[in-house]
């Protein structure tokens, strides 16, 4: 599917290849659905280039620690793949500036309520981003 252009985005990320079918998505849009992707960065960009109206949402997590302290709780990444995850959200977070919002996954249900806000054009229901990811995005660049 590569070598024939049949991704609207693709990316090894992990040792793995991961991608979005073109014809899917553009399936799923011309029945009027809304198609969410969750992708990183590069593939955001790549998506962006091609089609430029689509909404760009990044999820960024309270801070560093509790990053670390959720994915040493799922209990299924060695010290390397947390080491490794860790320093790809660093690089993650440096590209946080080329999305139109920004939603803290602080607690799951208001995280939920601000995209649910966002998606249904409702962006003033959603939370101010707050001034503390200050420190967080610093620590990323």
């Amino acid at each position: 599917m590569v070598r024939e252009d049949k991704f609207l985005e693709y990316a090894m990320v992990f040792s793995n290849y991961y991608g979005t079918s073109h014809v899917t998505v553009e399936q799923q849009l011309s029945r009027g659905k809304n198609v969410l992707l969750d992708i990183d960065w590069q593939g955001a960009r790549e998506v962006k280039q091609k089609v430029p109206d689509v909404c760009s949402i990044f999820v960024l997590p309270p801070s560093r620690q509790e990053l670390e302290r959720r994915l040493r709780d799922r209990g299924q990444d060695s010290e390397q793949v947390i080491a490794d995850r860790m320093r790809e959200a660093s690089e993650e977070m440096r590209h946080h500036d080329e999305y139109e919002y920004l939603v803290v996954n602080d607690d799951f249900d208001q995280a939920l309520a601000d995209l649910r806000a966002i998606i249904t054009g409702n962006e003033e229901r959603r939370r101010p981003v707050s001034a503390d990811l200050t420190n967080l995005l610093r620590e990323s660049a």
